[in-house]
C-alpha cells in the first residue's frame, strides 16, 4: 500500500517561497536534489517571497495562477511545495489546481519509503507515512455513511471518515508494538556489547556527506551509497580492529537534513538511539559544500534532541578530493586531542588518520610498553593477539618473550585479572589500590 510507485519519474512543478526568517528557509537547491532523489522530474520551478503564508492556499492569488499556469502547460502530475502545509492547505490547493500536491514532509516520507529495505525501516515508515495521513482523511464514500440521517439511511453505523480513523489507529498500534520489540531487541545487544566492553562509534551527519562511502571503505562492505539524499536509511553495523582498543562496533546511520520532521526523528527513535547510546560520534560533514556550517548546526540540533550531544565526539571533514590543495591531516585541541580529521572516503586518502584518532579517543589511558612473558603464559599472549594490541615480539636468551604492547591500561587489567597474574610480576606500574578494585 504504502511502498507502490510509478515506474517514470513524475513531472513536478517545484514552489519555494521564501518569507525572511532565517528559522523557516530552506535551500532551493537541496529541494531539488530531494525530489530527484524521489524520482521526481522538476518541469517548473516557482518561486517568490511573502512576510507570512495565507490560512487558505498558503500562497497569494496571484502565486497560485502561476502555479496553475506552469501544471497546464508541463501537463505536470504533481505539485510540490519546500514547505510544510497544513491538511486544509493541502486539500484546497489540490481543489484549485486538480491535481494532486505535496509538501516537503510528504516528499521526505516518500523518499523514505523507497530506500526502507529491512522489515524494521518499513514499519518504521509507515508508521510516520499512518501519522501523516491521520491529519488528512477525508470525508469519502458518503453514500455509506448512516448517521447523516433519511430515508433507508436512519440507524447505527459509522461514517466512513470514522472507519478510517479506526482502521489507522489500529495499524499504529500494531506497529508501536512490533517496534517496540525492535527496540527491545536493540537493548539486548546493546547490553550485551556493554558486557563485553565492545565500544560503539557511530556515523552521524548530514544527508550525503558520504557517511555510506566511508563505513564501505573502512569496513569492505558494500552498503548501497549514491550521490543523493538519504541514500542510507536502514542502519548497518559492522565490526572493525581499531588499534589500543580492540574489536569495536561500527555503526552507519540515516542522515539528518534541515527541518526533520519530528514524526520521523519519533519513529526512528529505535534507530537514532544507536547514535544516542555510542560510545564516540564520528560527525562526517561534506567539507566541500557551502552549507557546511548550516548543515553542522542541523545536525547538532536533532543530536540534540535525541539526548546524544553529550557524547564524545569527533568531526571528519570528508570530500576533499574536491578541494584545490587540501591535504589530509588531523586538527587537535590544546591538550593534543584529536578534534577534527580531514579526509576523502572516495579515495581513501586520511583513512589512516581517522585510525589514528579513534585508535587515542577510545583508547583513553593507553599503555605502551614491552613486557615480558615468561612460556606459562601463552594463554595471556593469545589474548593480547585477540585484541589486536601486539605491537611486536622477540625471545629472549631464557625462553621468555618479550612483547611490544599498546592497548588501553583498564583492558590490560582485566586480561591479567581474569588470568589471575599480578601485574608488578610482569613489570607493568599500576597503583595497588587499583589492582585491588
Amino acid at each position: 500500500m504504502f511502498f507502490e510507485r510509478p515506474e517514470t519519474g513524475e513531472l513536478a512543478v517545484l514552489v519555494h517561497i521564501d518569507f525572511g526568517h532565517e528559522a523557516q528557509r530552506e535551500d532551493p537547491r537541496e529541494f531539488e536534489e530531494l525530489v530527484l532523489s524521489a524520482g521526481g522530474d522538476p518541469v517548473a520551478f516557482v518561486m517568490g517571497q511573502r512576510k507570512l503564508p495565507t490560512p487558505r492556499f498558503f500562497v497569494g492569488t496571484g502565486k497560485l495562477e502561476e502555479i496553475r499556469q506552469a501544471v497546464a502547460v508541463h501537463e505536470a502530475e504533481v505539485v510540490i511545495f519546500n514547505h510544510q502545509l497544513s491538511p486544509s492547505q493541502e486539500r484546497n490547493i489540490e481543489a484549485e489546481l486538480q491535481c494532486r500536491v505535496l509538501d516537503r514532509t510528504g516528499l521526505i516520507l516518500d523518499i523514505f519509503a523507497q530506500r526502507a529495505r529491512t522489515h524494521e525501516g518499513k514499519l518504521q515508515v509507515e508508521l510516520a507515512q499512518l501519522h501523516h495521513m491521520s491529519t488528512r482523511l477525508i470525508r469519502g464514500w458518503t453514500h455509506l455513511e448512516r448517521q447523516k440521517g433519511g430515508i433507508g439511511l436512519r440507524g447505527p453505523g459509522e461514517t466512513q471518515l470514522e472507519s478510517d480513523r479506526r482502521l489507522l489507529r489500529e495499524r499504529i498500534k500494531y506497529i508501536n508494538g512490533r517496534l517496540s520489540k525492535v527496540q527491545k531487541q536493540r537493548e539486548q545487544g546493546r547490553r550485551a556489547r556493554s558486557r563485553a566492553d565492545i565500544p560503539t562509534v557511530s556515523l552521524v551527519g548530514y544527508t550525503n556527506a558520504g557517511k555510506s562511502t566511508l563505513f564501505n571503505y573502512i569496513t569492505k562492505s558494500e552498503v548501497y551509497a549514491a550521490d543523493q539524499l538519504f541514500a542510507t536509511l536502514d542502519p548497518t553495523m559492522r565490526r572493525i580492529d581499531v588499534q589500543g582498543a580492540g574489536a569495536t562496533i561500527l555503526a552507519d546511520t540515516v542522515g539528518f537534513i534541515r527541518h526533520l520532521p519530528h514524526r520521523l526523528v519519533t519513529a526512528f527513535k529505535a534507530t537514532l538511539e544507536e547514535a544516542a547510546s555510542a560510545d564516540l560520534l564520528v560527525h562526517v560533514i561534506d567539507a566541500a559544500t557551502e552549507e557546511r556550517l548550516a548543515n553542522i548546526e542541523q545536525v547538532e540540533a536533532v543530536l540534540t534532541e535525541i539526548d546524544a550531544d553529550n557524547i564524545l565526539r569527533l568531526e571528519v571533514y570528508n570530500k576533499i578530493d574536491l578541494i584545490d590543495g587540501m591535504a589530509p591531516r588531523i586538527d587537535r585541541d590544546d591538550k593534543g586531542v584529536p578534534e577534527r580529521v580531514w579526509l576523502s572516503a572516495k579515495t581513501g586518502e586520511g583513512v589512516e588518520l581517522l585510525f589514528e584518532a579513534l585508535s587515542e579517543l577510545l583508547a583513553g589511558d593507553l599503555l605502551h610498553q614491552t613486557i615480558s612473558l615468561p612460556p606459562e603464559f601463552s594463554r595471556l599472549r593469545a589474548r593480547l593477539y585477540e585484541t589486536s594490541s601486539v605491537l611486536a615480539e622477540r625471545y629472549d636468551d631464557s625462553g621468555n618473550i618479550e612483547i611490544e604492547v599498546r592497548m588501553p591500561r583498564f583492558e590490560l587489567l582485566k586480561l591479567l585479572s581474569a588470568e589471575k597474574i599480578n601485574p608488578t610480576s610482569l613489570g607493568i606500574a599500576m597503583p595497588v589500590e587499583e589492582w585491588e578494585q
